[in-house]
């Protein structure tokens, strides 16, 4: 999955906010209003599927919380989605670059979203909340804009971030929740890999 334009190596502390916006062209605005109001750490813009614009600001909270401010006031209602997490868990800023480690028989739990700021609140709210670790947060490339989150631990921790990571989700942005209490060996390779269908059969146009 790494290479469905996952993030490069952050530095995130303490604070993120993920903007997810239904137009490009106010998506760019946006940005560029929220890099004038702030002095930012990480400001990471770009274009992701359905031709959606997702902007990722980290700094300091009093930093990012001002400039959430300015990109919220330029976006009216092309801003489909947003967090902000002003003690954001550092397995979330690692999960967003990738790099899971899944194991034959290992327990997996899925929160899978219809926006991407949704799967980083799901991400934070598990993590936090119980004993588990988290493999990847993946954010609408591929996804045709979804979200998905990962965790993985013991059965009954996987279940207990399951249940907190989708109470956390915004009303309406769940799709669907998954514990798999042992993951089978070639499903858990995959995961490890590529999840999109079309590249494990040599599908290059998906």
């Amino acid at each position: 999955m790494s290479d469905r334009g996952a993030v490069p190596t952050l530095k995130i502390d303490p604070a993120l906010a993920l903007l997810e916006f239904s137009s490009i062209a106010v998506g760019i605005q946006s940005a560029d209003a929220m890099a004038k109001k702030a002095v930012l750490e990480v400001i990471h813009p770009g274009t992701v599927d359905p031709g959606h614009y997702l902007v990722l600001i980290g700094g300091s909270v009093a930093e990012v919380e001002e400039a959430l401010k300015a990109g919220k006031l330029i976006a009216a209602d092309a801003l489909l989605d947003h967090v902000f997490l002003p003690g954001v868990h550092p397995e979330v800023v690692r999960g967003l670059a990738g790099g899971r480690d899944l194991q034959a028989g290992d327990a997996l739990g899925i929160i899978e979203t219809t926006t991407a700021p949704a799967a980083i609140h799901a991400a934070d709210a598990g993590v936090k909340g119980a004993q588990v670790n988290l493999l990847e947060v993946c954010l609408s490339d591929g996804l045709h804009g979804k979200g998905l989150t990962f965790f993985t631990g013991l059965v009954s921790d996987v279940e207990a971030a399951v249940e907190l990571a989708s109470a956390r989700v915004p009303a309406g942005h769940l799709v669907r929740q998954v514990v798999i209490s042992q993951v089978e060996a070639r499903i858990a390779a995959l995961i490890r890999g590529q999840i999109r269908f079309g590249p494990q059969v040599g599908w290059s146009g998906l």
